[in-house]
């Protein structure tokens, strides 16, 4: 059994898009409507491509080249706006990812935080979240984080050994990584997140260990833990390095272990947190999230779109430039349309992966049917000891989408079945291995779509030994 088959962040994944005709934004912008929706905003350049990294981002761009990206997302931020207007919308998350957010210069980060104020409402406690990287983290811009009420600053580190960095072809050293940790932890960040890989060439389980143990020490409030995938358009690929599967399992079983052990809640395969007390539900299968620039992903509905996938540095400069050349950002030209079948996978992928489970009764609630019987592959589950059933929470909350309350104590309230909202949830076991058990969800209409992309475009690479680029 191969543990880590594909990351299940969502779903269907960018390769299964494909060009969509006659959609426009304003079609669909209803499900936009009042509040409760998440804003993202990408930023795609990057400092350089590391090693292992296959998503959206550019290199060798400058500040003259962030400034016509800027332009282009106001352009599109005003297009936007005025169809949201009088819909009221509202926004209670603002993320800001890459690439490298905190490459641009103090001018742009400014200008960036304008225009998101200028264009889009925020509800009053809203979520304010950026991802950075050791060498672009400096004073003068965390400030600039601060005064825009960032809640949440996301770390790259990876791992405190210069070798382990090194094999990943990241740019920093350790010593930067310790540098900028705690110049983020001096600024008060409500929340600091810290992100690790696993699987590593030459890395053990003890070096893994080292890392992350140093980490605590800096009291992190999260840290997420990522096997290394070595995919399509990829440096380390390339280069012919190849990733160890049963070798990763073994260090996740003890990097996992230990941070449980160091009073950290896991709420994944992923994610770790800081916080005592069970992760309280929260329902994710339809969220709504609308995504500005070039690479990131907006979901309204049963349609997703974003600009064409892209991996090597040719490619999404190409895309890079048709973005900034778009004149009407309300026609949706790449995407998929969900049927109601492919709903219902969205809906179980995004629940049962991660605490406290697939909440049964919403799921009859969304569809009218049951989910073990749509989904046979989940009793299959339950008798190899990947899923459990389990009990808990108060159902009238969870209707209400309000937070659940503690698990009852007494043995009355415990054998009340009217009381307790029944989960789907994954086993320690389940959980370890949820980037295999994930994967059998895709239903085989998105695994074509996915495998003809592959074959079509998954040879891409960039410059190698100064030979261009085959597409």
């Amino acid at each position: 059994m191969e543990p880590y088959v594909q990351y299940m962040y969502s779903y269907p994944h960018k390769t299964a898009y494909r060009p969509l005709k006659d959609v426009s934004f304003k079609t669909y912008a209803h499900h936009l409507l009042g509040g409760g929706h998440g804003l993202y905003l990408h930023v795609p350049f990057c400092q350089t491509k590391c090693g292992y990294c296959n998503l959206f981002s550019v290199t060798g761009q400058g500040e003259k080249e962030a400034d016509k990206y800027l332009d282009a997302v106001e352009r599109q931020s005003g297009q936007y706006a005025e169809i949201l207007k009088p819909l009221n919308t509202e926004f209670s998350q603002l993320v800001i990812g890459g690439g490298t957010p905190l490459l641009l210069t103090k001018e742009q980060l400014e200008r960036m935080f304008g225009l998101t104020d200028k264009y889009f409402r925020f509800c009053r406690e809203r979520e304010v979240v950026v991802e950075t990287a050791p060498n672009q983290t400096t004073g003068e811009k965390l400030e600039i984080l601060r005064r825009a009420g960032v809640t949440r600053v996301s770390l790259g580190i990876q791992s405190f050994s210069d070798r382990e960095l090194s094999a990943l072809r990241r740019q920093h050293g350790a010593d930067r990584a310790r540098e900028a940790l705690k110049l983020i932890k001096s600024f008060g960040f409500p929340c600091v997140n810290l992100d690790f890989i696993y699987g590593i060439p030459g890395q053990t389980t003890k070096s893994l260990l080292t890392s992350l143990e140093e980490a605590l020490r800096y009291e992190p409030d999260e840290i997420f833990l990522y096997p290394l995938y070595v995919k399509h358009g990829a440096g380390l690929l390339r280069e012919g390095i190849a990733t160890d599967g049963e070798h990763g399992l073994l260090q996740y079983q003890s990097a996992s272990y230990m941070l449980r052990e160091n009073g950290f809640r896991q709420d994944s395969m992923r994610r770790f947190v800081r916080r005592q007390g069970q992760r309280k539900f929260s329902e994710c299968g339809f969220g709504t999230s609308l995504a500005l620039g070039c690479g990131g992903r907006s979901y309204l509905g049963n349609l997703h779109f974003c600009t064409p996938y892209g991996i090597t540095n040719r490619e999404c400069a190409c895309r890079l430039e048709e973005y900034e050349n778009t004149e009407d950002f309300t026609s949706i030209t790449h995407g998929i349309l969900l049927s109601g079948e492919e709903m219902k996978r969205r809906y179980v992928i995004r629940h049962l992966l991660i605490y406290p489970g697939l909440c049964m009764e919403q799921y009859r609630k969304h569809f009218g049917s049951d989910a073990v019987k749509d989904f046979p592959q989940l009793k299959e589950w339950m008798e190899k000891g990947f899923v459990c059933l389990q009990r808990d929470g108060s159902k009238s909350q969870i209707k209400m989408a309000e937070r659940m309350e503690e698990v009852p104590r007494t043995a009355d309230e415990m054998n009340s079945r009217k009381e307790m909202a029944e989960y789907l949830a994954l086993t320690r076991r389940g959980l370890e291995l949820s980037d295999y058990l994930g994967p059998q969800l895709i239903s085989p209409k998105v695994q074509k779509a996915m495998e003809e992309w592959e074959e079509c475009y998954g040879r891409a690479y960039d410059f190698v030994q100064g030979q261009p680029e085959k597409l």
